[in-house]
């Protein structure tokens, strides 16, 4: 405690210089000491000075566990360390697992369940459904099967050997959207994230298709915007409620009175990770059936249009079972015949018309075709009733690589519709959807937003075209002579052009041998999962 005080000397001349000066305080009784400082005044003549009275507390022995000296050091030390606020829970990293506990999670797990579906077995729930789980399946999901138009019966009560067994845990992910209340599970949001990761490629894919086989005479860019129209964001709402689902995906609110771009964001999650169930347990033609008749798509509809453009005199013939406009119902109940040349036929038509074999004999096919087929590991083994069809079939292949890397800078102008942006849409679409199969069957306990980091990551148009100039496949691009240079000197017409030729050459492996072929030169010719160098 301090006390401070000012003082004038008194100016009476009996005073000694030596005079004591005293007073009492009653503010503590404690000992006080008394220390007098002069103050250097500006004015000579001036007698003021202060006396600073300091009150000492007594020295007592105070015990070792007394709340007062407790309270004492709690005080310094705040002074000395500044508080420090802990990271955010979320951030926290927990302890690893050991070995035994890693292995009865993931052996427990649902995920390891299916040893012959190995796709459909990594998008079920990490861990089994519990009693909160079941509530809900017993409450909505009788009225969602309804209206998807599917048997009421409980999917479990079918064979071990059928892949729609997991029907019912899968529909239950798929309508837990990131905005509901089971969401807060780790397993219901991870398993909803991952069929929503799938069941965006799946639709892109199985539209592209359709309107590839649809439209014959027609270019990838209109086809992108009909496939926009019928898909896009603004579009979903009008589908749910069609097919009467709005209560399930928002139980509490009406629809119409909400705001867009407060239902826009769960419709949207909610309906590609519906049509990535239904591709795990159905395949690709109920995809078709819930698309047009649950859902009620109309592909003619006015606001499904692609703008109007100008387009040149199309001058390609188009393969007689393409003449008429198909439709899904078409589409899903084709069988390729028993010696049919491709895994598909009708859509290998589609995007190599008939007379395209006036490109062969040049230059180009005896000098680098074989080269390329060599690079590539074609034309595969395969195991055909008749020789003849296995030759027939190396031909087509042979003319579709020359087609895959004759740049539209070549013809363009006189085949508007060229087949190389028709394989480069299928190509693009097929090699997103086994991507995307892999990175589900590699990463079981990732969630899909990761997993559409690293797919986004991996195929990147940038690592396309390199994944192609690595094998040095670009020096056999055929360009106009115009226009050759630029592309070869300029990177940023050199790389598209090469990305283009990449995602060609997955098209058409995908047209003539399958899936299974384009996961052979993803992942073992090209090899897209390669760790890429940062740029300096």
């Amino acid at each position: 405690m301090e006390l401070s005080s000012s003082f004038l000397l008194s100016p009476k001349p009996c005073s000694s210089p030596s005079s004591n000066y005293s007073f009492s305080s009653s503010l503590s009784p404690c000992p006080i000491q008394i220390f007098i400082r002069n103050s250097k005044s500006r004015n000579p003549t001036s007698q003021s000075f202060r006396i600073f009275a300091v009150a000492i507390e007594p020295t007592k022995e105070v015990s070792q566990n007394s709340p007062q000296r407790l309270l004492k050091e709690l005080a310094e030390r705040k002074k000395i360390t500044s508080p420090k606020k802990g990271p955010p829970r979320r951030f926290i990293l927990r302890p690893p697992l050991d070995d035994d506990k890693l292995a009865e999670k993931f052996l427990n797990s649902p995920q390891l369940s299916l040893k012959s579906f190995p796709l459909l077995s990594s998008c079920l729930p990490s861990t089994r459904l519990n009693n909160a789980d079941k509530t809900w399946m017993e409450e909505y999901l009788l009225e969602a099967k309804q209206a998807l138009g599917y048997s009421l019966e409980p999917s479990e009560t079918l064979g071990d050997d059928n892949p729609a067994k997991q029907f019912d845990s899968l529909l239950y992910l798929a309508f837990q959207h990131p905005s509901c209340e089971r969401t807060k599970a780790r397993h219901v949001r991870s398993g909803h994230s991952r069929l929503f990761f799938l069941g965006h490629y799946v639709l892109e894919l199985a539209l592209a298709e359709f309107f590839l086989q649809r439209y014959p005479r027609e270019s990838p860019g209109p086809m992108r915007e009909r496939v926009f129209g019928l898909i896009g964001k603004r579009s979903l709402p009008r589908w749910i409620k069609a097919a009467s689902l709005q209560n399930l995906i928002f139980p509490y609110d009406d629809i119409d009175k909400m705001v867009r771009k407060d239902k826009e964001g769960p419709i949207k999650s909610v309906f590609w990770a519906l049509f990535g169930a239904i591709y795990l347990c159905f395949g690709m033609p109920e995809v078709y059936r819930v698309l047009f008749e649950v859902f009620g798509m109309d592909p003619d509809a006015e606001d499904c249009q692609p703008k109007l453009r100008r387009q040149l005199e199309d001058v390609d013939y188009v393969s007689a079972e393409l003449e008429t406009k198909l439709s899904w119902q078409d589409i899903v109940a084709y069988k390729p015949p028993a010696d049919a040349l491709f895994a598909h036929p009708r859509l290998f038509r589609a995007c190599v018309p008939p007379g395209m074999h006036r490109f062969r004999g040049n230059i180009w096919d005896y000098d680098s075709r074989p080269q390329i087929m060599k690079l590539l590991g074609y034309p595969l083994e395969m195991t055909d009733r008749i020789p003849e069809i296995t030759e027939a079939r190396n031909i087509e292949l042979g003319l579709g690589l020359q087609l895959c890397f004759m740049h539209p800078s070549k013809y363009k102008f006189e085949h508007p519709r060229f087949c190389f942006e028709r394989l480069e849409y299928v190509g693009q679409k097929i090699q997103d959807l086994v991507m995307a199969e892999r990175l589900l069957m590699k990463h079981l306990d990732a969630p899909g937003l990761w997993l559409q980091e690293k797919h986004r990551r991996v195929l990147m148009n940038k690592f396309c075209g390199r994944y192609l100039r690595a094998k040095h496949l670009h020096r056999f691009i055929i360009y106009n002579e115009k226009v050759q240079d630029s592309y070869e000197r300029n990177r940023r017409r050199r790389n598209p052009a090469s990305t283009a030729v990449q995602q060609a050459i997955h098209g058409l492996s995908y047209l003539v041998y399958g899936k299974r072929d384009v996961r052979r030169l993803m992942f073992e010719v090209f090899d897209v999962e390669q760790i890429q160098p940062k740029e300096v």
